[in-house]
Order: C-alpha cells, then sequence, then structure tokens
C-alpha cells in the first residue's frame, strides 16, 4: 500500500477522557457514536429507494477502574428527586506521540443511563462502566494528512 506509514496508526494506550475539565485517569475504554435514523422513500418509475434522515441519536460508554465516587456523586441528585436530569460534557483525546496529529471530541449534553452502585468480587480489582447518551458532538481537533 504505497503512502502508508504503520507508525501513523493510532495506538488507544495514548486515548484520555475528560469529565468536567478534569482528566479521568482510571478511565481506559471509552466508545461513542452517532446513529442515524432514516425513513425509506420508494418513488414510482424508479428502483433506487431512496433515504431521508429523521433524526440522530448518540450513545456510548466509558469505563475504567473504580477509584472515586466521583460519577455517583454527580448523579446523586437524579436518583435522590432534587434535579429532573444532570447533563455535562465529555472530552475524548486521543494523542499518540507518532500519529499524524491528535483529535478530542467534545461530547454535548450527555446524560448516564444508570448509575453504578456497586458491581465487585472479592480478589478481582474494581471495575466500572457507565453507558450515556448525548445530544451533538463537536470535533475540536481533527487529525489531518
Amino acid at each position: 500500500m504505497a503512502g502508508f506509514d504503520s507508525a501513523n496508526v493510532i495506538n488507544g494506550h495514548y486515548g484520555s477522557i475528560y469529565h468536567e475539565g478534569s482528566w479521568m485517569t482510571n478511565f481506559n475504554k471509552a466508545s461513542a457514536k452517532v446513529d442515524i435514523q432514516k425513513a425509506e422513500l420508494k418513488l414510482s418509475g424508479d428502483r433506487w429507494v431512496r433515504h431521508k434522515v429523521l433524526s440522530l441519536k448518540g450513545t456510548g460508554s466509558i469505563s475504567g477502574y473504580k477509584v472515586t465516587s466521583e460519577l455517583i456523586q454527580f448523579n446523586a441528585p437524579v436518583a435522590n428527586n432534587r434535579n429532573k436530569s444532570v447533563r455535562t460534557e465529555l472530552i475524548y483525546k486521543l494523542d499518540d506521540p507518532e500519529a499524524l496529529g491528535m483529535e478530542r471530541i467534545r461530547l454535548m449534553n450527555v446524560m448516564f443511563d444508570s448509575i453504578n452502585l456497586a458491581d465487585w468480587e472479592a480478589g478481582k480489582e474494581v471495575s466500572e462502566e457507565w453507558p450515556f447518551t448525548f445530544e451533538g458532538f463537536e470535533l475540536l481537533d481533527p487529525i489531518e494528512e
């Protein structure tokens, strides 16, 4: 493959997650995607099924090692009926020094799907996963060749 440099492949080891501006050092896995929900349009005299975008749905998750109760505390107002909803933002960053550049993506209006109170087993390190939805994103720093 001409022009391909394997050093430019980004290693997830250099990924980081920021919540409320603070690096969440204990989290080591992140995902986010936007599902595009479409309607099929069938026109007479045309074999092609056309599509119209109706809505967008953002989902994702973060996971890593249990170190603090930060996210439980952040989400507690929802569980204690003190607030209708708690929204925040997350920033995902990939910054492999061998790659072509750094990428940062801001996820807006993040709402966690559940509050992880306890999930542990004797003799094993405690990990946790926080699935969420989001409403909008911004590509802060794109990777460009």
